[in-house]
């Protein structure tokens, strides 16, 4: 009698089983791009596409250029289980800071940037000493900060009031644009090229980028996208940068400000994603007491990650007294609660160890996306309040429920 092997025939998942797969397993991630596409398209609609308007999308990137930029830095820091409340008034103090420093002082720009940067470096290490040192929660510690750099401001605000700054090197960076590539017209008359090469160049590193990790993850037998499914994140992610490329460029193409804070977002998010001290930093995140016992310095982490959040805190006051061309008493309020939102809604985990500084520009933009479309809408500031609220609720408990269902 002859016995007959029977062969289990394994079929190929289909695309819509690939694709329900791949949004399940990655929920976290693409949750928030979900939510900012959703959020753009009622905000288009109820606007009667003003909001999609390239005049519009050009004032909202610069809106969330100095709160994005904050966000990178909460973001790491929830990511290791902290909290830095003293922000916002650190950004208004070192925005008086750079003011003064233009309009009272003298000083050249090249000087009072890299001056407030690094007032805004050790006023982050000041923050982080009795935490690392003695032990103190960052709540009580930058609830400090926050009281303390609040007086600060009023006080070197308390003569005039409000800083005007009159120079325009500096003001560029909140309202100016790039240059343009001169002599080209033709069929590109009145369209941004330098805006176009860069969006381009930005579509080609994202392909390349992407293609060279999935390889690198197929080299070590790493599980990795269905190959229809990257495809296809591919095409509709290089679409996106090409349609905003092509919106921008038909207006008057990038702002410094939106330069300047997708090259926080890039380099931060090499560091975190290639570096020894990004994986320093999620390890702590994850467990201080075993990254402690491999050999990691928690102490070294958290004086870097303060220190960071406190340079940020400088860039971003410099921004908005940019943005403003001024100083005044009020700059800074809320910017922290702001930036925790934002980090929050880009999908940080309360819990630590959890978030991509990538994630933090999505969700600004989520945040300042609610900000711009509803005051088009002509909606009151108190309903904007409420709005916002329920967003960062929705965002925490989007949190805790995919993090109990995972495992």
């Amino acid at each position: 009698m002859s016995i007959q092997n029977a062969q289990t025939v394994v079929r190929p998942a289909s695309f819509l089983q690939n694709l329900q797969k791949v949004l399940r397993q990655n929920i976290r991630e693409y949750g928030m791009f979900i939510a900012l596409f959703l959020i753009m398209a009622f905000f288009a609609q109820r606007t009667g596409g003003t909001f999609v308007s390239a005049r519009n999308l050009s004032n909202l990137l610069n809106q969330t250029g100095y709160i994005a930029v904050l966000a990178v830095g909460m973001t790491l820091v929830i990511v290791i289980r902290q909290i830095d409340l003293s922000v916002g008034f650190l950004a208004g103090f070192l925005g008086a800071v750079a003011a003064i420093a233009l309009s009272t002082w003298g000083l050249p720009v090249f000087v009072v940037i890299p001056m407030v940067l690094i007032l805004g470096l050790i006023a982050g290490l000041i923050t982080a000493f009795p935490v690392a040192q003695l032990g103190i929660p960052s709540f009580v510690a930058s609830l400090a900060g926050w009281l303390i750099y609040r007086g600060f401001l009023q006080q070197v605000t308390e003569g005039t009031g409000t800083i005007i700054i009159k120079d325009e090197t500096f003001n560029a960076l909140g309202n100016g644009f790039i240059p343009d590539i001169p002599g080209l017209g033709g069929v590109l008359e009145g369209v941004h090229k330098l805006t176009l090469v860069l969006g381009v160049l930005a579509i080609i590193l994202y392909i390349y980028s992407a293609s060279s990790r999935r390889s690198k993850q197929q080299a070590y037998n790493f599980e990795v996208m269905p190959r229809d499914v990257f495809i296809l994140q591919m095409a509709f992610v290089a679409l996106l940068i090409g349609a905003v490329t092509w919106v921008l460029a038909t207006y008057q193409g990038l702002s410094w400000t939106t330069v300047i804070m997708l090259l926080v977002v890039g380099i931060y998010h090499f560091v975190t994603t290639r570096t020894v001290l990004g994986r320093h930093i999620y390890a702590v995140g994850g467990n201080p007491d075993a990254a402690e016992l491999s050999g990691i310095s928690v102490k070294r982490i958290l004086y870097t990650v303060f220190g960071s959040m406190g340079m940020l805190s400088a860039l971003s006051g410099i921004l908005f007294a940019a943005r403003l061309t001024s100083a005044s008493t009020t700059a800074g309020t809320l910017f922290e609660l702001d930036a925790i939102a934002a980090a929050y809604v880009g999908g940080v985990s309360a819990a630590g160890g959890v978030g991509r500084v990538t994630g933090s520009i999505i969700g600004a933009l989520v945040m300042t996306s609610l900000i711009n479309g509803m005051n088009l809408m002509g909606v009151g500031i108190s309903y904007q309040y409420i709005v916002r609220g329920a967003v960062l609720a929705a965002a925490v408990i989007f949190d805790v429920y995919t993090r109990r269902t995972s495992r």
